[in-house]
């Protein structure tokens, strides 16, 4: 995890081939962090059901949606992001899986009843879009063949894309649940960081160095509204840990 974050900070810093170099080496990094921590923490066999749900699950969405538009609308990646699988980018479907262990576990420390978790979670991974999407058209890597209607400011991405997010996003962590991948929060710590460093970073990187304000806006609003509750509730925790607990005095006959 740490060399994936300094692949993120170094992206801004490069150009051209090193930095499309960069944008593969970070989810390669981020993937087999994520898969590592789900094999070390939960075990083999779920750490497994979360790459063939989200890998597995997000080449197919990807091929369908680049062969018929659904359910995101009508993009054609470039070649810039390496070999391609059914018309796919190698690295995509590492890429949703990258995202979705972190906001599957964000989701479980928010909103641990059933299905609140699995749209929390749906949020916590298609919210992370919003930075993601303009970041990669404005880099080349894919464009979209209809634009409109879009987010104020944030032009050659259409709505039909972020709805189209949600909605695998949501799908993929229903069939997380479904497939009870374990809940257990006492090793999250990487995964929680991550998330909450993936929110700052993005907001900082889209405002000051890649020129895109709006969708540092957009971006921050909408991935804030999982990544700041995330933020108040490990600080309160920490708070609660350290705060000194009553003795019991002994008593005295």
């Amino acid at each position: 995890m740490g060399l994936t974050v300094l692949a993120q900070i170094t992206y801004p810093l490069v150009g051209g081939g090193v930095r499309s170099g960069l944008t593969v080496a970070t989810v390669v990094l981020g993937f087999a962090a994520a898969v590592t921590h789900a094999a070390v923490t939960r075990g083999v066999r779920p750490a497994a059901v979360v790459v063939v749900v989200t890998a597995g699950g997000g080449l197919v969405v990807e091929a369908v949606g680049t062969a018929t538009g659904v359910p995101f609308g009508e993009y054609t990646y470039a070649s810039s992001l390496g070999p391609a699988v059914l018309g796919v980018p190698w690295v995509i479907p590492l890429a949703w899986t990258m995202m979705a262990w972190p906001a599957w576990l964000v989701a479980g420390r928010l909103a641990s009843a059933g299905w609140l978790r699995v749209l929390v979670s749906g949020w916590a991974l298609a919210s992370w879009d919003l930075f993601l999407d303009p970041q990669m058209v404005d880099a080349g890597h894919w464009t979209w063949a209809t634009t409109d209607p879009a987010l104020p400011g944030v032009p050659g991405i259409p709505l039909s894309n972020y709805a189209g997010w949600l909605l695998v996003a949501v799908v993929m962590s229903g069939l997380l649940q479904l497939l009870h991948v374990d809940a257990d929060a006492r090793h999250d710590a990487p995964m929680l960081g991550f998330y909450l460093w993936t929110y700052a970073s993005s907001v900082l990187a889209h405002a000051a160095f890649f020129g895109l304000p709006a969708s540092a806006a957009w971006g921050g609003l909408g991935m804030g509204l999982v990544a700041i509750p995330l933020a108040v509730t490990l600080y309160r925790d920490a708070r609660h840990a350290r705060a000194p607990r009553p003795t019991r005095l002994a008593s005295t006959r």
